[in-house]
């Protein structure tokens, strides 16, 4: 799930009230989805970890939760071949497991108007970046807080 309301991929400040406002004493939150990387994201406005910036603007919100008491966990996202090319680096397919395309009708406002864009099947020597993506978003899902 993403709230969709986070522009280059940074969670913005006025996510620091809406994470705080539903945090209780001992409550455990779990962040909207967040990239790990350029090549994980799949909806308009979704913020992501992969960079110091993005961490850098994490800090504040998992600050105002831990100071309510709660807890905070960064959902680490990739949304494989749910994407479309208008969300991927220079306009390439999105990368997953299969080749397959995903053939549904929804509107999730891709730039180009069209649905998801059949995927780059990874090769298995594609797949060590992805898992670095993970541990990279991972460390620095821990360093802010």
């Amino acid at each position: 799930m993403t709230r969709s309301r986070s522009y280059d991929f940074v969670a913005q400040t006025h996510a620091i009230m809406y994470y705080s406002q539903r945090t209780t004493k001992g409550g455990f939150l779990i962040s909207e989805a967040s990239g790990i990387s350029d090549t994980a994201q799949g909806y308009p406005h979704t913020p992501g970890i992969w960079r110091k910036d993005q961490m850098e603007a994490w800090k504040p919100i998992v600050k105002a939760v831990h100071e309510k008491g709660g807890v905070f966990f960064c959902q680490l996202w990739h949304a494989g071949r749910v994407s479309n090319y208008s969300f991927q680096p220079n306009g390439n397919p999105p990368v997953s497991c299969t080749d397959k395309p995903i053939h549904i009708d929804v509107d999730i406002g891709f730039s180009d108007g069209e649905g998801f864009s059949p995927p780059h099947r990874l090769r298995v020597e594609e797949i060590s970046k992805v898992v670095d993506d993970f541990r990279v978003a991972a460390k620095h899902a821990i360093e802010a807080g």
